[in-house]
């Protein structure tokens, strides 16, 4: 994977990108539409826990806790 296109669960704190395709499938897609994941939307990483899954992303004003399963199927290009 090259320096520009990566997945969300790659971002480290305080790195953002830009939404360019949900690889999800599903009610977990439509879930992540619904909360504003859509293409085009810049995401910031802002809080990596202890372990490091999850992490806290900063979306739209709101700030939301994803596991790196789901994470992983968000592609991004750096912001």
């Amino acid at each position: 994977m090259s320096d520009t296109h990566l997945t969300l669960d790659m971002l480290r704190e305080g790195e953002s990108g830009r939404v360019i395709r949900l690889e999800s499938k599903g009610a977990l897609r439509r879930r992540l539409q619904d909360i504003g994941i859509i293409d085009g939307t810049v995401i910031k990483c802002v809080i990596t826990s202890p372990f490091g899954d999850p992490k806290a992303y900063l979306v739209r004003d709101t700030v939301i806790a994803l596991r790196n399963a789901d994470s992983k199927k968000i592609s991004l290009e750096k912001a």
